[in-house]
């Protein structure tokens, strides 16, 4: 297996979500073998946070990862842009404690990274081999759940079901194979609900969210139209998906069914992937 990098750095600021925080992003090549990985700048050793699952902290409406010394919030976008292009290794050095928002979609990240370009890599010699799923598995909480099923085809389906009419009950399910990730899933925007505002302002969190870089829905319709997709709010949670699972490093091949989930789910479902795969590599 053969993997990939970017032919040359790029660099990105914006606002994020939670912090309301101006931050600089920086994304470089990086050595085969070494995985995608954060570097807070702004700290005293420039700490390494690495975009694994067992770095996970935090998971309330965006994915955090901790290491040592540091912590890096909302790095679900950028890690599913760096995935879906199919960046294997990357240095991400960032001057905050969270990944800027953008337009709230993973869009500016992957015309980022297209513009850049990748390079193929030699696989480590002694690399282990992928670990194939032979058996569902399932996270459930209530009536949410996600799960990886066994597949011929790696696939993402997503439902999400909302009060609000215009979204609704969506469905949509997305094959690597036949749409591409920068056209189907990166343009797709985070959305929320004008009910829960206030809420979430009260708690400390969306201090950076505005209509310009989310998507608002109140009982009446959307507050900022036009949509860039009809279901463009499940297209988003796929994004999510991606951007969580990456965590993995390498995906399984496997069908992957959500419901209703969130942040936390996702995680869970690739904890159970990864300790089932430590499982079967270790047997073998």
């Amino acid at each position: 297996m053969t993997q990939s990098t970017l032919k040359s750095e790029f660099e990105l600021s914006g606002i994020g979500l939670h912090s309301g925080e101006q931050t600089r992003v920086r994304v470089l090549p990086a050595a085969v073998g070494e995985g995608r990985y954060f570097v807070r700048i702004d700290l005293p050793g420039a700490p390494i946070i690495p975009a694994k699952i067992e770095a996970v902290g935090h998971t309330a409406l965006s994915t955090e990862l901790a290491g040592i010394d540091a912590q890096i919030r909302t790095v679900e976008h950028l890690l599913g842009a760096l995935a879906g292009m199919g960046a294997d290794n990357a240095r991400i050095e960032v001057d905050g404690p969270e990944v800027p928002l953008l337009d709230g979609s993973a869009l500016v990240w992957v015309e980022a990274i297209a513009h850049t370009g990748l390079i193929p890599q030699a696989s480590q010699q002694d690399s282990t081999p992928s670990f194939v799923l032979t058996e569902p598995i399932w996270v459930r909480h209530g009536d949410a759940f996600v799960a990886a099923l066994p597949s011929a085809e790696t696939r993402f389906s997503y439902g999400i079901d909302f009060e609000e009419q215009a979204i609704g009950n969506q469905w949509y399910s997305w094959s690597p194979e036949v749409e591409s990730f920068a056209t189907a899933i990166a343009p797709a925007r985070t959305f929320g609900l004008a009910r829960q505002v206030e809420q979430l302002r009260q708690a400390g969190l969306i201090k950076g969210g505005t209509l310009e870089n989310a998507l608002v829905c109140d009982r009446s319709g959307w507050l900022n139209p036009p949509l860039r997709f009809a279901n463009e709010p499940v297209r988003h949670k796929i994004l999510d998906l991606v951007g969580d699972l990456s965590l993995l490093g390498t995906l399984p091949k496997a069908h992957y069914l959500a419901y209703k989930a969130s942040h936390n789910l996702h995680v869970q479902l690739a904890k159970a992937l990864n300790s089932q795969a430590s499982v079967v590599l270790h047997a073998s």
